[in-house]
């Protein structure tokens, strides 16, 4: 692998960031590069291994599919809210199917969008993580929006209005494709 862990740990800018994706991208080895750093002992190397992922393009992160319930695991249990925003990113550009749905993700992701004080892009990565979740489901669907009529606006950022917005007004889909 072209990308040590020094180097993940040094890095800390976008152009760094990119860099290290270049260095993936010339191997391909996306799945070995985020098995080998995903769960290092420092958040550094973690969170700049999946910054470095997050450039991606989203049929470059389809070969990290078989390690959708192993990101979902990290989201989960993460203390750190920079590794937990990234690893929700790369989620919620994966396939999610029908079979995929975990109660305990889904549970998480209701809490942590109506919890005014996680921060933004965790919200709105939940909100979206909720309704890729919901949509096999119709009587999920009707209880996530039921949750979003009946959430106050006037406590959230832009960004999670404009994906509710988007939700409810059935056009989340369509912005996705």
């Amino acid at each position: 692998m072209f990308v040590t862990r020094e180097q993940l740990k040094a890095s800390s800018s976008e152009v760094e960031a990119l860099a290290i994706y270049n260095k993936v991208k010339e191997t391909g080895e996306w799945l070995s590069f985020l098995n080998t750093f995903l769960h290092d002992e420092d958040y550094q190397v973690t969170r700049n291994a999946l910054w470095a992922l997050t450039k991606a393009t989203n049929e470059e992160l389809s070969s990290l599919q078989p390690m959708l319930h192993e990101l979902i695991d990290k989201a989960l249990n993460e203390k750190n809210s920079s590794v937990r925003r990234l690893s929700m990113n790369i989620i919620v550009r994966l396939e999610m199917k029908e079979d995929d749905l975990r109660t305990d993700f889904l549970d998480f992701c209701l809490d942590h969008m109506q919890n005014p004080d996680e921060y933004p892009g965790i919200q709105s990565l939940c909100l979206k993580l909720a309704y890729k979740m919901c949509m096999f489901y119709p009587e999920l669907m009707d209880e996530l929006k039921r949750t979003l009529v009946s959430m106050d606006m006037a406590f959230y950022s832009p960004a999670l209005r404009s994906v509710r917005n988007r939700i409810l007004a059935n056009k989340y889909h369509e912005a996705r494709r």
